[in-house]
Formats: structure tokens, C-alpha cells, sequence
């Protein structure tokens, strides 16, 4: 019982709502506010752009082998299935090299979302030390 209350209060003063978390599609996304994932560590926050601190996950768009874009399918969709819980965004106040505003994403029980892709094989530490997904 107080396992599920815990979830649910969680779930209730997450910033974000419960459910499902887009695959990010269309242009326009900061006049519109969405919130989406682009990839396993890019995504959209009711209009703002973020790039999860400290990971790397597989390419999606412009991977440079087949086994990344499969991978990198994976962390996205991974990431979103871990979000629809419940999450947070805790800004850190900088800027990636693409403009992009720096976050962590902490999911409704604590954890980096980031780290768990890690864990899962589906992530690797930034700065990387190359694309280890192709064998490079």
C-alpha cells in the first residue's frame, strides 16, 4: 500500500504528467511547446530543447552503421517508455555545442534516466571515447 501511494504521489507532483512521451515529429517545437524525445538523449521540454548531461546513446538520424540506428531506435524508445512513469527535468544552467539547454532527467523514483540507459547497454559516458557502437 504505501508503495503505490508513493507512485502515485510521485506520479501527481511530477512536473510532467504520466503517459505516453512522443517521438518527437514536426517543425516549430518551441512555439508549440512540446515535449517530446528525439533521440535517447535529446528531447523537447514544453518547448525547449535539452541534451542529457554526462550520456551518449546510438544515432538515429545520421548513424554510421546499421547495428546504430537499431540501437539508437532502441534507446529512444527505452527512454520514453522509462518517462511515461513520471519524471523530472533538472536543468543545469548550460549549453551543449549544438545550443542545446543541459539536463538531467530524473525519473519519478530517483534515478538518472541517463545511467539507466548506461546500465542497460543502451548509453555509453560523455565524452565517449568513440562510436562503440559500429566497432569504432
Amino acid at each position: 500500500m504505501r508503495t503505490s501511494l508513493t507512485i502515485i504521489l510521485t506520479m501527481m507532483l511530477s512536473p510532467a504528467l504520466a503517459g505516453t512521451i512522443l517521438v518527437c515529429s514536426g517543425g516549430d517545437r518551441a512555439a508549440r511547446k512540446l515535449t517530446c524525445i528525439v533521440d535517447g538523449d535529446t528531447g523537447w521540454e514544453r518547448g525547449v530543447k535539452w541534451r542529457a548531461l554526462n550520456v551518449d546513446t546510438p544515432e538515429i538520424s545520421q548513424p554510421e552503421c546499421d547495428a546504430e540506428k537499431r540501437l539508437g531506435l532502441q534507446a529512444r524508445d527505452r527512454l520514453r517508455q522509462l518517462m511515461a512513469d513520471g519524471y523530472r527535468i533538472e536543468w543545469t544552467g548550460g549549453r551543449g555545442r549544438y545550443g542545446r539547454e543541459l539536463a538531467r532527467v530524473i525519473l519519478y523514483d530517483g534515478r538518472d534516466a541517463g545511467q539507466v540507459l548506461i546500465e542497460e547497454g543502451l548509453s555509453q559516458p560523455w565524452p565517449n571515447e568513440g562510436n562503440r557502437w559500429c566497432g569504432q
